[in-house]
């Protein structure tokens, strides 16, 4: 293959990998491809669809750039394609991993949020991966469903998965001969490729980074191996153009990279293996709006970084390393030091449960009067919210579309002052809001609310 120069992101070549169901390998195949373009000279621009924060991790670590989020239910569907322009800038090829069947949106709301909805509005063709275990000849019927369904979502190839001989790729292959889509790539099953989960899903690369980059390197050589890359990309050369502006944080919020005068306030973030959710627009729009973003560890750094005069905890693991955080007492003061000056502080789910006073018994930030703990109960899915109250983040009666996604419960689930009163697909309070304190379980993009940063870094700087 020859590299060619890049593109404007709203033109670049681009294929949306996608699945009957969740379970047929996306991220296998989205991963895989992202690497093995990556090490033919391709700069490759990794996107996820859905609000999954785990996944981006593997197309990073795949790719070398920020994986990012094209999340429709979240941002809007007039923000899917500059959102996509913003991430793909400077770049040959775009991977856009879907999320669970391809026709499966948010729940209730038909194709809202759903992967055949993101590849119609970016023009993208489909390549779509079919778990191939236990089927023949079915495999055409299976195909040509979904090919026919929606006119506007075009199926420009199959990758066969889980292919367990030469005889049965011969089968496969014969049966889908006449159906019009091409095989673009065979895979037999490999257990060496396969990546560790958990309570909610696969495990971080942060948590496992030497085992994770060692699965991304099986992953590209059996991507590389079993399929056509030459015929993908002719497939992603194949989307015409997006009549779209690319995103951009400055111009959000009206601000522009040399427009801040004086001094910057600095914003911990927290990351690390027990803080791995989050979302690259957020730094983004942070220092847009006049922020110094500075990262930091709460496994092992014993205090915050200097100068910090708001903090941002997003979300994780922190149920996994529950003993870690509690032992580090010293940066735990120090975040309670913080938050009795009413500085900004950001917490979202994980970063909820560390303000919390325990968390499975072990002590934490005692920012909040309440306790958490792990639970047996999956709570997952997309919300409509109001702000209760103002906040660092919002000012009341602003509303605003979030998701949940954790397995822990916290008591009480709202303080005297909630977050949030969420309206679907529930009615109730939740999150607490104190001083310059602002936690909750509830995840948000704030591309989609970028005066979410401008208020924020606004009190900082106050």
């Amino acid at each position: 293959m020859v590299t060619v120069g890049p593109a404007a992101g709203a033109s670049v070549p681009r294929l949306v990998i996608a699945a009957p169901s969740s379970g047929a390998g996306k991220t296998t195949v989205a991963t895989g491809l992202m690497a093995a373009f990556t090490e033919a000279g391709y700069r490759v621009s990794p996107h996820k669809v859905g609000p999954d924060y785990i996944d981006p991790g593997y197309h990073a670590l795949a790719t070398g750039r920020p994986g990012r989020n094209l999340d429709a239910y979240l941002c809007g569907t007039d923000r899917m394609a500059p959102l996509f322009a913003h991430g793909a800038q400077g770049c040959d090829l775009a991977v856009i991993e879907g999320v669970m069947g391809l026709f499966d949106g948010a729940s209730g709301l038909g194709e809202l949020a759903s992967t055949a909805q993101l590849a119609a509005l970016l023009k993208a063709p489909v390549v779509l991966v079919v778990d191939a275990s236990s089927q023949s000849r079915s495999v055409a019927a299976l195909v040509h469903g979904f090919a026919s369904w929606d006119p506007t979502v075009r199926i420009g190839g199959v990758i066969l998965n889980k292919v367990g001989s030469d005889r049965h790729e011969e089968l496969l292959r014969d049966a889908l001969g006449g159906s019009g889509v091409p095989v673009l790539g065979v895979l037999r099953r490999a257990p060496r490729v396969r990546t560790p989960s958990r309570h909610l899903g696969l495990v971080p690369v942060a948590e496992r980074a030497p085992d994770a980059v060692e699965s991304v390197r099986a992953t590209t050589a059996q991507v590389r191996d079993g399929c056509d890359l030459e015929a993908l990309y002719a497939l992603a050369r194949s989307a015409p153009p997006l009549p779209a502006e690319a995103w951009d944080p400055y111009e959000a919020l009206g601000t522009s990279p040399s427009g801040t005068v004086g001094e910057r306030p600095v914003v911990a973030v927290a990351e690390g293996p027990a803080f791995t959710f989050s979302y690259a627009e957020h730094r983004e729009l942070l220092t847009a709006a006049g922020a110094d973003v500075v990262p930091f560890d709460p496994l092992c750094d014993e205090g915050l970084p200097e100068g910090a005069r708001g903090l941002v905890i997003g979300g994780g693991f922190p149920e996994v390393y529950a003993p870690e955080l509690s032992a580090n007492a010293a940066l735990r003061r120090a975040v309670g030091a913080l938050a009795r000056t009413g500085a900004p502080i950001a917490a979202e789910c994980a970063g909820l449960l560390y303000l919390a006073r325990s968390l499975d018994g072990a002590p934490m930030c005692s920012v909040l009067d309440a306790e958490a703990r792990m639970t047996e109960r999956l709570t997952l899915g997309y919300r409509d919210a109001v702000a209760v109250s103002d906040s660092p983040l919002a000012v009341a009666g602003s509303r605003i579309r979030g998701h949940e996604f954790h397995r822990t419960a916290i008591v009480p689930g709202a303080g005297a002052t909630p977050a949030w009163g969420m309206h679907r697909p529930e009615r109730r309070l939740e999150g607490f809001v104190q001083d310059g304190v602002h936690a909750s379980y509830l995840h948000t993009h704030w591309a989609a609310s970028p005066d979410i940063a401008r208020r924020f870094v606004e009190r900082c700087a106050a």
